[in-house]
């Protein structure tokens, strides 16, 4: 992954913030146990729901079974906004990440991310690989790896918008 353009809008921000440093924004995106997935029905109604979600290799990657509602989306529409952050007003760091959605079946690939879930969440969430998916006690999960082509971070106290494109 190539190093984003950073920049910050000063219309959005403190006029003593700086620009939140990519390697900070990906510190929130490598340590965050919840995020929230936007994705589109094929009506273009939104559908947003939380997950899990791993930072690896330049993207973030989620799970999904084939029959919820967000698989179904994406089969008809990649285009994807996953966010982190916390609920407190005035710190913290919020992080928008835009991108599509692409499916993972690469077996090898998905080996290293059910150990990253593992890693990350110490042993709870634990996925066998196999076929192209992982498994799991509850079926059969679809991964996913969205390689951002924007991502927002908002920090609270000092207020500022920060934009890294790709």
């Amino acid at each position: 992954m190539s190093e984003p353009a950073t920049t910050l809008d000063a219309r959005f921000s403190d006029p003593n913030a700086a620009a939140t440093s990519w390697n900070d924004t990906v510190r929130i995106l490598e340590a965050a146990q919840l995020f929230w997935i936007t994705t589109v029905r094929a009506d273009g109604r939104p559908h947003m729901s939380p997950l899990v979600a791993v930072w690896l290799d330049g993207s973030i990657h989620f799970t999904t079974g084939e029959a919820e509602q967000k698989a179904a989306n994406l089969r008809s529409n990649p285009h994807t906004i996953l966010t982190t952050g916390c609920n407190d007003w005035d710190r913290g760091l919020d992080v928008v990440i835009e991108g599509d959605a692409v499916l993972v079946t690469d077996d090898r690939t998905l080996q290293r991310l059910a150990d990253a879930w593992r890693t990350k969440w110490d042993g709870r969430w634990q996925f066998e690989v196999r076929g192209g998916s992982f498994h799991h006690e509850a079926g059969e999960a679809l991964v996913f790896a969205v390689e951002p082509t924007k991502v927002l971070a908002f920090g609270k106290g000092p207020f500022s918008h920060t934009r890294h494109q790709f």
